[in-house]
This record gives C-alpha cells, sequence and structure tokens, in this order.
C-alpha cells in the first residue's frame, strides 16, 4: 500500500467509551516502539507502564475526549485540544509511524481550535514529537524536566499562536 492509499484510509473521529484499551495500546506502543528512541528504557517504563491503573486511564481519557484515528476499522491514534488549546494527548501508534496519521490528527486539531476560537495552541512534547509539532508551527518556549514516577522525562512546551481570520 502507498502512502496516498493510507491517507485515503483514514478515518478521524470522536473517542467512544469502550475504547481506552485500544488507546493504551496506542499510547503504550507509541511510547515502547518510538519514544525509546531518544528516552532510556527506565524512562519510557515510568512514562508508560505495563500495568497502569485502567480506572484511572478510562477516566482520564474520557476526561480529554480525544480524536481518535482509525484504518480499517483499527484504532491508530488519538489526539485531544481542550476549550483553553491545550493539547494533552497527542500518539500515533508504534505499529503505523509515517503513515499520514499524525498530520490528519493535527489538522483536525487544527479545525477544531478554530472552531473553539482560541489564539494559541500549547502542549508539552516530548523529544520525539518535537519536529513534528515544528512542522506545524510550533515553537519551543521551554524545555522542561517533569519527573513522572519518580524518574526524570524530558519534554518542551511548545505553543503556536493561531490567527481566525475570515
Amino acid at each position: 500500500m502507498n502512502p496516498s492509499d493510507t491517507l485515503n484510509a483514514i478515518q478521524i473521529r470522536r473517542f467512544c467509551p469502550g475504547e481506552e484499551a485500544a488507546l493504551f495500546d496506542v499510547y503504550y506502543s507509541a511510547i515502547h516502539l518510538i519514544a525509546i528512541r531518544d528516552y532510556s528504557e527506565v524512562q519510557v517504563n515510568a512514562w508508560a507502564p505495563a500495568d497502569l491503573d485502567k480506572d484511572l486511564w478510562a477516566s482520564r481519557i474520557s476526561g480529554i475526549n480525544p480524536f481518535v484515528a482509525e484504518i480499517n476499522g483499527e484504532v491508530v491514534g488519538y489526539a485531544d485540544v481542550q476549550e483553553n488549546g491545550y493539547i494533552d494527548h497527542f500518539f500515533v501508534s508504534g505499529k503505523h509511524p509515517r503513515q499520514g496519521i499524525g498530520r490528519s490528527l493535527m489538522e483536525t486539531l487544527l479545525s477544531e481550535a478554530k472552531r473553539l476560537e482560541v489564539t494559541e495552541l500549547t502542549s508539552d512534547v516530548s523529544r520525539t514529537a518535537q519536529l513534528f509539532f515544528e512542522r506545524f508551527g510550533f515553537l519551543v518556549v521551554e524545555q522542561r524536566v517533569p519527573i513522572v514516577r519518580g524518574v526524570e522525562v524530558p519534554n518542551a512546551l511548545m505553543r503556536r499562536l493561531l490567527s481566525h481570520h475570515l
């Protein structure tokens, strides 16, 4: 399948209750298969532990109400944008890299931001995703070193200013 076929096959829709486990699989694979290139094993295990509390996860996912990317009915990515313009989660399955899924999700978030009339988007972005976010006009505001489950997991606060001219 060539990349243009994949782009046509990507469907973006809102999260449906009951998909929490599928989204966890995306999250886990993105971190353990892709982010592992930029982070140590200790860091990825702290960031995405295999035994993450399922109820806590389900509560978090329903709280952010993400957009979900599917290819042929398989969940392959998800991302959210909150009413204040904050992107909390943005993950593409580590089993489906470089297929246009991230671009489709980002375009969806940009459309949603326009609908919400937010003036800027912000996100705490992993080392792995910083170049991707830069391609969409985000700039690094500050490099950070948050502690996740007792482990330093560096990221960057990134921002993109928006204009909503008609």
